[in-house]
């Protein structure tokens, strides 16, 4: 669920499981790509650096509308301008499409200046009359609104006086106005589009964008090709051609790095980092990453207007129960045996690499492994043993919970299998529901639990608002922006009170507090903080920008500085070019600082996922 995933993470749309994959989000990049043999060759033999991200995760769209996973809203950002962007040293505002905003004396009324040094791919110069058109397409179109809704449901009015002026009219103050994470996108173009529920961005190509690179080519569940945009107002991108290629087996990826056909793997597996790092070749990066992997219940799939659906099993109503299930999962298990420690022991909803915003409960509320605790919970409840040793459901059938988890993702698998041992032990079956898309029953609310992760992003709002009523499906028809159907007015009250909190220090503890909500509602068991853990060939890459610098993720950043700052490894006549030393500075010139709110301004999220973004 950029939050994301992503695994999400990470748009206001669901970016459920979709993106949750993140940490199955096989990545593998590369100089020549196998995509079709004899054309690569071809390319090699001109010189033509290809630059291959091999995705255990199909594209679920190429609309920005409409995109949840974590490999599409990847692509997005790629293509498409956002107002703000976010410094890969330390994650703070700095400029993108917009040179500089601020506020009004009320925190109403938000001025950005548009820069009048971008153009899109058609030639044709970006203004603010484009930023206008989006974020009002969003305000007033239920189908625009999919993805990132969040952001413009405080909007009251947004406007663009001149080409380089934008204004956003706030119903009350909004801390996240640095921290619209939403693709701007060409109101001459996107005008013509009918419905927006429905329009994939997937028939016409190249698709017309601002970012560093152009969309040119896409086959579904195969690959997508971009280009760089040679017009970029940052610069552009040192290789050639960046192609994100769909591949269902990892061990296929990893495999193909080692022969040398790809250059960059991401999404590994404890025993597939341990081969790599024999290799001299080949650099392993295993960094704190930015998304959680957690255990979420089906609390009682429900829409706004009241009415329930799906098919969740009804002891999960009872937060006792939730309770006990929590309490019979050995998270300490998951790090060690599952992660082999390229994790840290899960708690709360923020991982610790946001330390402002990540909380911690105090030694009367954690959560800790006591089956039998767990056990006299579920008596409590009502749910005991029958002769058989089987807890029962007030129907008076055997208790036995459908687990929604990832056909590609060995962890979840390995997860599953414990789950197996703690929950027999208490009695309750577990049936383990492993699918390449998870999406159509989580949607749906058909599952009982399900593994559920999301890439958190240094500004939370997103992957906060996912557990709001407001996040719910209009009806069982619809297509919400909500992760697992939560719907608590305490939390709801939390929520809105730190979205207008302005004050860093103040707003961080309404956050915490929503943290320790979630906790004791039993909805979301975090298990574990996954590491970023990936591979690069260093004959084949020479710098890449990761995020933060000093110790942080490749794959799945909040921005484009990856692939953006790839530099070619000049080790072959397929790969040269000038060194770039994937550091990126002198950003942030022309910002407005905001002195008088005292906050620090970052960006949100799908994960995405991995997710989800």
């Amino acid at each position: 669920m950029d939050a994301q995933d992503q695994y999400g993470t990470g748009g206001a749309v669901r970016r459920l499981f979709l993106v949750a994959g993140a940490a199955a989000l096989t990545l593998t990049v590369g100089l020549v790509t196998p995509l079709n043999p004899a054309p690569q060759r071809a390319e090699a033999e001109n010189g033509k650096r290809v630059l291959t991200v091999a995705v255990a995760q199909s594209v679920d769209s190429l609309s920005p509308f409409l995109a949840a996973r974590l490999v599409s809203t990847s692509i997005h950002r790629l293509t498409y301008e956002y107002l703000t962007n976010y410094d890969p040293k330390d994650n703070h505002a700095v400029p993108g499409l917009a040179t500089a905003w601020k506020p009004s004396a009320d925190k109403l009324t938000w001025t950005y200046t548009i820069r009048d040094d971008s153009t899109w791919s058609d030639g044709k110069r970006v203004t603010a009359e484009d930023a206008a058109w989006t974020f009002t397409t969003m305000m007033t179109d239920e189908g625009a609104a999919t993805a990132n809704g969040s952001f413009v449901a405080n909007f009251e009015k947004v406007t663009a006086p001149s080409p380089t002026k934008l204004v956003i009219e706030l119903k009350k103050p909004q801390a996240t106005m640095a921290a619209l994470d939403v693709p701007i996108v060409p109101k001459h173009v996107w005008e013509k589009v009918g419905d927006f529920s429905k329009f994939n961005n997937d028939k016409k190509f190249p698709v017309v964008g601002n970012g560093p690179f152009v969309l040119t080519d896409y086959k579904t569940d195969s690959y997508v090709r971009l280009k760089p945009n040679k017009s970029f107002w940052r610069g552009a991108p040192k290789f050639d051609e960046l192609v994100f290629k769909y591949y269902k087996d990892g061990d296929a990826a990893v495999a193909a790095l080692q022969k040398g056909e790809v250059s960059f793997v991401s999404g590994l597996t404890p025993a597939q980092a341990a081969a790599l790092k024999s290799r001299q070749d080949v650099r392993v990066n295993d960094a704190p990453g930015r998304r959680f992997y957690a255990l979420a219940t089906n609390p009682g799939a429900r829409a706004k207007n009241g009415e329930r659906f799906g098919d969740g099993h009804e002891s999960l109503l009872h937060q006792k129960v939730r309770r006990a299930l929590f309490m019979a999962v050995d998270r300490r298990t998951v790090v060690d045996k599952v992660f082999q420690g390229h994790a840290v022991e899960g708690e709360g909803y923020i991982p610790p690499r946001f330390p402002e915003y990540s909380w911690k409960p105090g030694q009367d509320q954690r959560i800790t492994y006591d089956p039998a605790g767990a056990a006299r919970l579920l008596d409590e409840a009502g749910y005991r043993k029958n002769g058989d040793g089987r807890r029962v459901g007030k129907d008076g059938k055997p208790i036995t919970y459908r687990v929604l988890c990832h056909a590609t993702d060995p962890q979840d698998k390995a997860v599953g299998q414990y789950l197996k041992e703690w929950f027999g032990d208490l009695g309750i079956g577990v049936s383990l529901d492993c699918r390449d898309n998870v999406s159509d029953p989580w949607l749906a609310g058909e599952y009982d639990l399900a593994f559920d992760g999301w890439s958190v992003n240094p500004d939370p709002d997103f992957v906060l608002s996912i557990h709001t009523c407001g996040a719910l499906p209009a009806t069982p028809e619809d297509t919400g922006a909500t992760d697992n159907f939560i719907c608590d007015k305490k939390y709801d009250a939390l929520y809105e009170r730190q979205l207008a909190e302005y004050d860093a220090t103040r707003r961080a503890d309404i956050v915490k507090r929503m943290e320790s909500r979630l906790y004791d509602t039993g909805y979301m068991n975090v298990m574990a903080y996954p590491n970023a853990v990936e591979a690069y060939r260093t004959d084949q890459i020479a710098s890449i920008t990761t995020m933060p610098e000093a110790a942080g993720n490749i794959y799945g950043q909040d921005g484009y500085w990856s692939w953006w700052s790839a530099t070619p490894a000049a080790s072959d006549g397929s790969s040269g070019g000038s060194a770039q030393t994937g550091v990126i500075i002198g950003i942030v010139a022309g910002v407005v600082v905001l002195a008088g709110l005292g906050v620090f301004f970052a960006v949100r999220r799908r994960a995405t996922t991995e997710d989800r973004e």
